[in-house]
């Protein structure tokens, strides 16, 4: 899942403008920090970089057939982990 949310660090703590889904509960996630727009920079350029920031992690990402279910027993099974 890749998701662009707007936060405020304050006194040491990244404080969320909106609650997280409840399936995320517990997860851990990795974050990338991008510093919001300046004063000097416009709506449409934010947008474009934003843009461009979902297509590079895009890249990254992999789509799983909908009947994929991991087994751990398979993995530990294979050559490579022996």
């Amino acid at each position: 899942m890749n998701k662009v949310l707007q936060a405020t660090y304050h006194d040491g703590n990244l404080v969320l403008n909106e609650k997280l889904d409840t399936a995320l509960e517990g997860k851990k996630l990795t974050l990338i920090l991008v510093e919001a727009e300046s004063s000097s920079q416009s709506e449409l350029e934010q947008k474009e970089l934003t843009r461009n920031f979902l297509e590079w992690a895009q890249q990254y990402s992999a789509q799983l057939p909908p009947d994929y279910k991991f087994d751990r027993e398979e993995l530990y099974d294979r050559e490579c982990f022996q």
